[in-house]
């Protein structure tokens, strides 16, 4: 049975804002992490690797506890997780004791990625469901908009005191939150990845949202170094344009909850080719630093929209198995980070920043796509 949609949204608003945090503390403080544990830069960049593997090998199988354990019960452990491997990275005295947190921070995130999206299908009522998943997904620029900041001020003090404070308190939120809600039962099937992928358009839909995320991800990966060294911009005012970049993606979510319900493909399709546009301009077309932010938050409202359109197209799917389709999700937007930066850095490499804003417009192409033919 269904729950008001304002509660469910804001509990899995916090469960997701939670994931986010875990997932990108690491991005300001990476030079005093690789300082103080004597390692480079580049290598230590490489924990972004190890928990982002975890988080998507624990998301394409999160189905497979669908049975066993109930949402609630999923997302409680799955934070809890989160927490206590963030804590083990603020205390690891070497790199491998922080290698090893990592994996454990990024099964608490693929886990509970999955499991809150599926919960705001299950949890609220179908005529409030796209309300309370609009809610819910504010949770990841909410990491952004209040956690970085933060992040930075403590990460001034020490690296380990901003790791300690962001992802573990957003976690007790969360935990807070989740564990007022009465228990749910178990599903009535097991999600398993060959049943999920099994199932009429989950292969279509998975693909696109790989070429999307990969297209939003590889951009936010070298948008900073765009404004750099296409304008000589500060790293502080280049901080606070990525900033409000991720302000926009929130009313961009929000407009377009009152559409996906009966025009999800179309979205889709629309917003994927005009991120198209968009992307593409801004490595081509840069006169000025105003016109490239006004391109970057065009951009970032319009995939505010399309992840809304994405995760309910994709909860529409296959109702017995949410668990699992959410699963491959989480591991497809894990993916995207990697193929994003690999196709950025291959075209920036070979023709600089207009080749780039080609090669993520190709991919938000190929990302509408498979929406272009509507099932049967």
């Amino acid at each position: 049975m269904g729950d008001g949609p304002r509660s469910v949204g804001i509990t899995l608003l916090a469960a997701l804002a939670a994931s986010q945090a875990a997932l990108v503390v690491l991005n300001p403080l990476l030079p005093d992490v690789a300082g103080d544990l004597d390692v480079s830069v580049a290598t230590a960049g490489q924990i972004r690797t190890v928990s982002g593997l975890a988080a998507g090998v624990a998301a394409l199988t999160v189905g497979l506890l669908a049975t066993r354990v109930g949402l609630r019960g999923l997302m409680l452990g799955a934070v809890a997780t989160l927490a206590a491997g963030s804590l083990l990275s603020a205390l690891a005295t070497t790199f491998a004791l922080l290698v090893v947190a990592q994996a454990l921070t990024g099964l608490g995130i693929g886990v509970s990625y999955s499991a809150a999206i599926a919960a705001t299908a299950e949890w609220a009522s179908a005529e409030h469901r796209s309300r309370a998943l609009a809610i819910a997904l504010l949770g990841p620029p909410l990491a952004w908009i209040v956690g970085m900041p933060l992040v930075g001020v403590l990460g001034e003090v020490s690296w380990r005191l901003a790791w300690l404070v962001v992802p573990v308190s957003m976690a007790v939120v969360a935990v807070v939150l989740l564990a007022r809600r009465p228990a749910t039962p178990t599903a009535r099937a097991r999600a398993g990845l060959r049943l999920v992928l099994s199932q009429p358009g989950v292969v279509r839909w998975s693909t696109g949202e790989l070429l999307a995320f990969s297209g939003w991800a590889g951009i936010l990966v070298y948008m900073g170094a765009l404004l750099v060294e296409s304008y000589d911009l500060s790293v502080a005012a280049t901080g606070l344009a990525l900033g409000f970049g991720a302000l926009v993606y929130v009313p961009g979510n929000l407009l377009f909850r009152r559409w996906v319900d009966s025009y999800s493909r179309r979205l889709l399709v629309v917003l994927a080719l005009s991120a198209a546009i968009a992307v593409g301009l801004i490595g081509a077309v840069r006169p000025s630093v105003w016109f490239t932010l006004a391109l970057f938050c065009s951009l970032s409202f319009i995939a505010g929209g399309r992840t809304l359109a994405g995760s309910a197209r994709g909860l529409g799917l296959a109702p017995e198995l949410r668990l699992g389709v959410t699963g491959v999700r989480t591991a497809a937007l894990q993916s995207g980070y990697f193929v994003g930066a690999a196709v950025g850095g291959g075209a920036l490499a070979s023709g600089g920043y207009t080749a780039l804003g080609l090669a993520f417009a190709a991919l938000f192409v190929g990302a509408a796509v498979p929406h272009l033919v509507p099932l049967r």
